[in-house]
């Protein structure tokens, strides 16, 4: 790996802890920054979110209300890059409650990041969240019965 796509790595974890700070701080102003005005979020429900403001404004209901004094916890997995201004990384990530020491396995989530780099800054242009389960009921069911 070249010195400047070690760079650009550096700057891409660097977007993801800040996106994990403005969570921490409960900041929707700061967090949406870390987002293209254009960008689109897809949360693990399937709610698309469309556009910084959206995203900003969601979030900022959300902590001041139900995940008040919540920790975004989580970390970067891999990042590729598909040119030099747009990568496609992965992070795991989990939602820390206030009186919760640590946050319940259950609730791991993986997001699909497209970044790109507008005026020498990375943001995340497309954002795509799903929550990490098992195997259901009924894929168990069928697993068993193609034996």
């Amino acid at each position: 790996m070249n010195m400047e796509n070690r760079n650009q790595m550096k700057e891409i974890e660097s977007l993801f802890e800040k996106m994990k700070l403005a969570w921490g701080k409960g900041d929707g102003e700061a967090y949406g920054a870390c987002f293209t005005e254009d960008a689109d979020y897809v949360t693990f429900q399937g709610e698309h979110l469309q556009g910084r403001k959206a995203i900003a404004d969601t979030h900022q209901e959300l902590w001041n209300s139900v995940l008040k004094g919540s920790t975004l916890e989580g970390e970067i997995k891999k990042i590729r890059f598909v040119t030099p201004d747009i990568a496609i990384f992965h992070g795991l990530g989990v939602v820390k409650l206030k009186w919760q020491k640590t946050a319940p396995k259950k609730r791991d989530s993986i997001n699909t990041n497209v970044a790109v780099k507008q005026n020498g800054e990375w943001k995340i242009a497309a954002f795509q969240n799903s929550r990490i389960s098992g195997p259901s009921l009924m894929q168990k069911i069928f697993t068993k019965l193609s034996k």
